[in-house]
């Protein structure tokens, strides 16, 4: 099962330090632009991917084409994909030793999820971060400026 408790998804946010954010867009009007800005701003390292920004800069990062060239270790990878790229992409994070799979809201593929679980991944599925950390931050159970 897909991870539920406030507790456990407050526990994901705050042991993840490197995220590549998967389908990073460099429009300011996409959420995929806008929740990669307030990860960097948590604090997080930040990897946006996307093959058709490949090499550009975004947020002051440099985007990689593919999950496999993020040019450092990712402890959880952010999706903002259609749900059927799900399959793929659970097994590029499965492959690469990635931790954690989240998904953002509207992005739910059961098939990849059992996939995912069943090769050890945590996920959490159909969330936005951007709300999370604020939500859990309400509730106590994240600290403001825990990042730092």
């Amino acid at each position: 099962m897909p991870l539920t408790s406030d507790r456990d998804i407050a526990r994901v946010l705050a042991s993840a330090r490197s995220i590549a954010v998967l389908g990073a867009s460099s429009n300011p009007a996409r959420p995929s632009y806008q929740v990669a800005r307030f990860l960097i701003d948590e604090g997080y390292e930040v990897h946006p991917v996307n093959p058709g920004l490949a090499g550009q800069q975004l947020h002051g990062r440099t985007v990689s084409a593919t999950l496999a060239d993020v040019p450092a270790a990712v402890d959880m990878v952010d999706v903002f994909r259609q749900s059927h790229f799900l399959p793929d992409i659970v097994q590029q994070t499965v492959e690469l030793g990635i931790g954690t799979l989240w998904t953002q809201l509207g992005v739910v593929n059961p098939v990849a999820v059992v996939d995912a679980e069943e090769n050890g991944l945590e996920v959490v599925l159909d969330r936005c971060p951007a709300i999370e950390v604020p939500r859990l931050r309400r509730m106590g159970l994240l600290r403001h400026g825990w990042r730092l």
